[in-house]
């Protein structure tokens, strides 16, 4: 039985002055870094996690974000403070990105387990989740409901046809598509995950027809279900992707559910067709703006993201679970755009 945590990935190690790091909590070592830093949000210190020591004496595999310790028939995920973009490993950490996307998982799979089951068991601690081990399927499920990023980039360079749906000329970027479609991506061994069709990924021994068909339906239903409890908040949920793995006979959901970095959250009451959607967003597409805007689209080393952006980052990770739980609003955060932060920035 295999892990149900992505591939191995490179992670910048000794990277140099983190942003407002103070101290590391005891010794830095193979297993465990962590720092003292200034909290971005409220006054004070805040602790920020670099690589997790869950399981003393036991180095887990980690991933762009996540720690995964395998325990046997369970694992424990621990959510660090890393952050990527465009397949790379940032050396900043983000203050409070981890324990917001744990917590927004917990609330996200206590809230649709009826639909399929999941993985989850509990919560340990702020950015610890127990979940039962998986047989993870290698394909991840990508829903689109709107014409936005990668998706909109082929349409403005003249492609009509996305996983087989044709699309109708006119489109805006930022547009909802006539239909809801689903664009399953198997992953590389190295680079870009790559699409791959019903058809593919049954020939390819990935699934079972039972299995395609089986999953197909539950993405769906799930996207309707965080769609739906979305706009109740406010929310657009434009785009997002899940896992899936076997097990004990059956299929459950794994990974993460809809997140600061899995999802667009896009506020429903700045929504505007044809223009970026990045200023009231509450996902990791504020940083990829600010990406491009600096021009580092994942060449070369990753550069250290500057306070003000690790400042509105932290903001959206902490907003994502706070508003969409319904513990506060949106008119509660102090979101900037990037003209605003960049601005701050000279």
């Amino acid at each position: 039985m295999t892990c149900s945590c992505k591939k191995k990935v490179d992670i910048p190690r000794n990277p140099g002055k983190t942003i407002n790091a103070v101290e590391p909590i005891g010794a830095v070592d193979e297993l465990k870094e962590s720092h003292i830093v200034n909290d971005p949000l409220a006054e004070g210190k805040v602790e920020v996690v670099r690589y997790s020591d869950a399981v003393k004496g036991v180095e887990p595999r980690r991933g762009k974000v996540r720690d995964v310790y395998d325990l046997g028939k369970e694992m424990l995920i621990v959510t660090t403070d890393r952050i990527s973009a465009y397949d790379v490993v940032f050396p900043t950490l983000i203050p409070h990105k981890g324990e917001s996307i744990n917590r927004l998982s917990e609330f996200w799979f206590k809230k649709t387990r009826n639909i399929i089951p999941n993985h989850f068991i509990k919560i340990e601690d702020g950015r610890t989740m127990r979940v039962k081990k998986a047989e993870r399927i290698d394909i991840e499920f990508v829903c689109r409901a709107y014409l936005y990023g990668s998706a909109w980039r082929s349409y403005r360079d003249g492609a009509r046809t996305v996983s087989g749906v044709k699309l109708p000329n006119g489109l805006n970027m930022a547009d909802k598509l006539p239909e809801v479609i689903l664009t399953p991506t198997t992953k590389a061994e190295a680079g870009h995950d790559l699409e791959i069709s019903g058809k593919d990924a049954i020939a390819q021994n990935l699934v079972t027809k039972d299995e395609w068909m089986e999953l197909e339906e539950s993405t769906l239903k799930l996207f309707a279900a965080y769609q739906s409890h979305a706009k109740s908040r406010g929310f657009i949920i434009p785009d997002f992707k899940l896992e899936f793995g076997r097990l004990d006979g059956g299929l459950i959901q794994i990974d993460e559910p809809p997140s600061h970095d899995s999802a667009r959250f896009w506020a429903e009451k700045f929504y505007e067709p044809g223009k970026p959607q990045e200023a009231h967003c509450l996902d990791k597409e504020f940083l990829r703006a600010y990406l491009r805007e600096v021009g580092y689209m994942g060449d070369g080393p990753a550069p250290e993201i500057p306070a003000p952006v690790v400042k509105q980052v932290s903001m959206r990770c902490v907003a994502s679970y706070e508003v969409l739980s319904s513990e506060k609003n949106l008119s509660d955060y102090n979101l900037k755009n990037i003209a605003q932060v960049m601005r701050e920035l000279k």
